[in-house]
């Protein structure tokens, strides 16, 4: 252990751990920051810098957030849930939510004291992570029960003395409803079923000397049972439909390719001045109108995807255009980087044609009827970062990743309520860096029973990825076959012989649709 120096004193290092190299006797320093602005600009850290960046981010989305520190050496986050009505487990650690039980079942923690600590005071939180609480009890010595409660409860009243009286109200009751509930949870039976993965994050020896493992052998950095994930997507496909008047307007409008171009990146810009902008108050003033006529015609045809990212058109008192949040800022800047990436994709296909002409509308054509909201199942995944999920999100800046992929691995996606679709046509794109990772052989196939039996849809061999976010687009010739389920069985990657692991940046699949959107 070292000594923090004043500049990194500044920003709460209030201890620092010291490494020397057994080779070269270099030492090096690892300040444990508390300030999460620092933390993002280090980028390291355990559990501790995990939980504090998550809490920092979760507050700024406007959720009363706070953070769980287990004596037993964990760190992790609470939210508040307004439509569940109780506070909500979040591990950003180990990229697992709402499985309070994760420590006790799945590490094989033996918890002492868990305590949340909040902007409005502390709670024992202990028996919502337990369901052995007189082993727990034995083992929590520090001072008796009572005298603990009476800390916590005096903690809290200094933390609320300068609250107004109703927050205060509020708050009581809350922590009552909250006491019942962790009482009703204690009592409640362990449902054995449930399998929970030992500890994800940190190297395999510290993990294995920590016992925290839990039943996997191999101490594996993927979830070898993948759970059902539930794909939240469908801004996504609002944003993918919202193209097609937009597209169709510029070939009405006979705006050439330059002309296309133009109009796409100086929306770019403005979505850029938004971005850049606060996060619950977006606004950006369009002061280019008067001189861009093109965009000025095209401005009538961007409601549809306004509305897709919650964004709305408002006239200012001085007679000026102003973009800005229409309802919810979260919906906005979980749309704001699909938009981005579809912009790219828009803007690099007219770079490659030749002329503007309707024979191109194959682009938003094809992306008509995206197929959203289902729930996702795969052979296995990264964690946190490679989550199966991840395939359908529509941005470039994740992917799913299966570390034992290269042979072969699949990923199921089963319809929202059971839903039966046709599939038209799909789209894979590559992920953002070691192409020898591409899938390269692969079969659709489709279920009309749910995942019962299988009809494949379309086999392709020996396919290549030109560049990293390589979208390559699939019509399915097999048609009139409805199906709730799809599963994608990756047969091979690009170079099985140098890696062990599959990747791919995302998937979509388009359904056919009787009508096109609206044009207006």
């Amino acid at each position: 252990m070292g000594v923090a120096n004043p500049s990194e004193s500044l920003y709460g290092a209030s201890r620092v751990e010291l490494y020397r190299c057994k080779s070269c006797s270099n030492v090096t320093r690892f300040p444990r920051y508390n300030d999460p602005m620092k933390l993002l600009e280090t980028r390291k850290g355990r559990c501790g810098e995990w939980a504090n960046c998550f809490t920092l981010y979760c507050r700024a989305f406007g959720y009363e957030s706070r953070l769980i520190l287990d004596f037993t050496d964990h760190v992790w986050t609470e939210c508040f849930s307004p439509y569940l009505e109780r506070w909500m487990h979040l591990d950003p650690c180990e990229g697992i939510y709402d499985n309070p039980l994760l420590y006790e079942k799945g590490w094989n923690k033996s918890l002492s004291y868990v305590i949340a600590i909040s902007r409005d005071g502390v709670h024992d939180v202990t028996k919502r992570y337990t369901r052995k609480w007189h082993e727990v009890l034995s083992r929590r010595v520090i001072t008796t029960e009572p005298s603990l409660a009476k800390i916590i409860s005096e903690l809290t009243r200094e933390c609320r003395k300068n609250f107004l009286s109703e927050i205060r109200l509020k708050l009581d009751d809350r922590d009552k409803s909250e006491a019942v509930e962790l009482e009703r949870k204690l009592l409640s039976n362990d449902d054995a079923s449930i399998s929970l993965p030992g500890r994800q994050s940190g190297d395999k020896e510290w993990r294995v000397s920590r016992s925290e493992f839990g039943s996997d052998d191999h101490c594996a950095l993927s979830s070898s049972s993948c759970p059902v994930r539930k794909c939240v997507d469908e801004h996504v496909t609002k944003i993918y439909n919202a193209f097609f008047p937009i597209i169709y307007q510029l070939v009405e409008q006979e705006s050439g390719k330059l002309g296309a171009t133009e109009i796409l990146e100086t929306f770019r810009r403005i979505l850029v001045n938004l971005r850049n902008s606060p996060f619950r108050t977006r606004r950006t003033t369009l002061k280019f109108l008067s001189t861009n006529l093109l965009f000025c015609k095209m401005l009538p045809h961007l409601g549809q995807l306004f509305d897709a990212l919650s964004l709305k058109i408002e006239l200012g008192v001085d007679g000026t255009t102003d973009i800005c949040i229409a309802s919810d800022p979260v919906q906005t800047s979980v749309a704001l980087p699909v938009v981005f990436h579809a912009l790219d994709d828009l803007i690099d296909n007219l770079n490659f044609c030749e002329k503007l002409k309707k024979e191109s509308l194959f682009w938003p054509l094809v992306k008509l009827n995206r197929i959203c909201s289902g729930f996702v199942l795969a052979s296995g995944e990264e964690l946190p970062f490679g989550v199966a999920t991840s395939a359908f999100d529509g941005t470039r800046m994740s992917k799913w990743e299966e570390p034992n992929g290269a042979t072969g691995c699949w990923i199921i996606y089963k319809a929202f309520d059971n839903q039966m679709h046709e599939l038209v046509a799909y789209e894979l794109m590559s992920a953002n860096d070691a192409p020898e990772r591409d899938p390269m052989d692969w079969i659709i196939e489709g279920s009309e029973d749910g995942g019962s039996s299988w009809n494949i849809l379309d086999k392709q061999t020996s396919q290549k990825f030109d560049k990293r976010f390589h979208r390559k687009t699939f019509e399915v010739k097999s048609s009139s076959f409805l199906a709730n389920s799809f599963r994608i069985r990756f047969l091979a990657v690009r170079d099985v012989k140098s890696t062990s692991r599959f990747q791919i940046g995302s998937i979509d699949l388009y359904a056919r649709t009787d009508s096109a959107p609206s044009m207006k």
